[in-house]
Order: C-alpha cells, then sequence, then structure tokens
C-alpha cells in the first residue's frame, strides 16, 4: 500500500467521528447521523464499537470523547526526547520571562505544541499541548521552515496553502520566503497579530547537527513585543533556551 491507495472507509469515518466528537461537548446520534450524512444504526454501530474501546462514553443518550485519548496522548509526549530535554529550559525560561513558553514540532506540515509552560504574565489563549495550526501563522512555525530546504518549504506551500488566519497572516509565498530569509539570518524570528490579534510570538529553531527538530516559543501581547528593548531582550532569551536544548539533547544520555 502506497500513500495514494484510498484509506479504508470504515477506519476514516471512525476518525471523523472522533473529530466531530473534539468539536463538541457531547452529541447525540441524530445529530451526528446527519452531520455524516448517515443512517442512525450506522452510526450507532460505530459509537458502540469507539464504546467499547473506552474512546467515546455515552453519557444518557449524548456521547463524549472519552479520557483513553488523553492517555495516548500524554504517552506519546513523555515517550518523546525532545520533552524531556526541553521541559527544565522551559521552566527556567518561564521564570525569566513570566510569559507563556513552548517547545514545538513540525508534523504532516503543520506547527504542534508538544509541551507548553506558563508564568504569572500568560495570555490566556486556550493553547494546549498536541494543538494543532497552520505553520506558517506563528513565528515558532516559521522559524522551523526558515530551517527546512526550499523544496520542503515548497511541498508545504503546495499541499496546506497559506490560509490568512487574521488579516496581518502572510498568504503571500514571496513575502513568506522573505521572512524566512530574515530569520536565518538574524537567528529568530518575530510576528504580531498573525495568528491571534492581540498576540505576537518570538521564537527560535532547534536545531542538532544542522537539521531543525522543533522549536522554543514565547507568547507576548502584541503591545509588549512593540518595544524594542523588550522584544530584544526575549529573543535572546528564547535564543539561549533553544541552544541549551539542542545541546542537550545532543549529548544528554
Amino acid at each position: 500500500m502506497n500513500d495514494t491507495t484510498p484509506p479504508l472507509r470504515t477506519i476514516q469515518r471512525a476518525f471523523e467521528i472522533i473529530d466531530l466528537l473534539m468539536e463538541e461537548k457531547s452529541i447525540g446520534v441524530a445529530e451526528l447521523s446527519r452531520r455524516m450524512d448517515l443512517p442512525k444504526s450506522t452510526v450507532h454501530d460505530y459509537l458502540r464499537t469507539l464504546r467499547t474501546m473506552g474512546y467515546v462514553i455515552n453519557d444518557d443518550g449524548q456521547y463524549r470523547l472519552g479520557f483513553k485519548l488523553l492517555e495516548l496522548g500524554g504517552r506519546m509526549k513523555y515517550r518523546n526526547r525532545l520533552f524531556h530535554v526541553a521541559k527544565p529550559e522551559l521552566e527556567r525560561l518561564v521564570e525569566k520571562t513570566g510569559e507563556l513558553v513552548s517547545v514545538n514540532i513540525e508534523e504532516s506540515g503543520r506547527f504542534v505544541v508538544l509541551h507548553m509552560e506558563e508564568g504569572d504574565e500568560s495570555l490566556s489563549l486556550g493553547i494546549y499541548p498536541g494543538i494543532s495550526i497552520p505553520i506558517h501563522t506563528h513565528a515558532a512555525g516559521k522559524v522551523m521552515l526558515a530551517g527546512f530546504d526550499e523544496e520542503k518549504v515548497d511541498r508545504i506551500i503546495e499541499e496546506k496553502g497559506l490560509e490568512a488566519v487574521t488579516e496581518h497572516t502572510i498568504t503571500d509565498s514571496d513575502e513568506l520566503k522573505a521572512e524566512l530569509e530574515q530569520i536565518r539570518e538574524q537567528g529568530f524570528g518575530v510576528d504580531l497579530n498573525q495568528q491571534v490579534v492581540g498576540m505576537g510570538v518570538v521564537a527560535a529553531p532547534i536545531q542538532v547537527k544542522n537539521r531543525v527538530i522543533g522549536s522554543v516559543g514565547v507568547v507576548c501581547p502584541t503591545d509588549r513585543l512593540l518595544d524594542e528593548a523588550f522584544r530584544q531582550g526575549i529573543a535572546q532569551e528564547v535564543q539561549k533556551c533553544a541552544n541549551i536544548i539542542s545541546v542537550n539533547y545532543q549529548y544528554s544520555p
């Protein structure tokens, strides 16, 4: 089987149900049937199977996701070497900045938060480990793009597009590539209001043997990042953090 082989429809539908349940706190069979354009009996069979496996809970006819998925996500994170290496450095970065900080990876052309730590000054944005967003809308995603070869960057742009999440999001490939070149020159990235209006990000890449494996990002209110001295101070701290993680990842047992 290769990437062009059509997916198994039964498995695809099961995950479509999980995706719909992620959007809602709970939902009934009739509504799921309507949204999936499937008979209620078919939807019920899928739900029954997922409930038997622990992924779905039935609360008086309303279905919701079970915490089995949280267990899976937790295991994935705690088995990840980058998480263990980065966590103490993120804690130190939070102590210095008081802001929301995260270590991030690229997966399937998207930006994914692997782990985050919150400080006293953190914005409340509903960010959580595992959240996935368009990679071009976030400085911590763009510093990873800046470290990828041109062929990979072009492939991500072609497959994922450059959607506008806010009116400030870069949606032109030439403009994005110019920003990536600037990131390479200065060693860090900054964006304002491109993913969330009112939110700014300062980020630096984590590189091991000339390969970008992730990034560190500091999330701040946009108005604080307009102050050049503050912005440069955050940039120095985030670069220092990313460099320490890079070295520790390479040489820790």
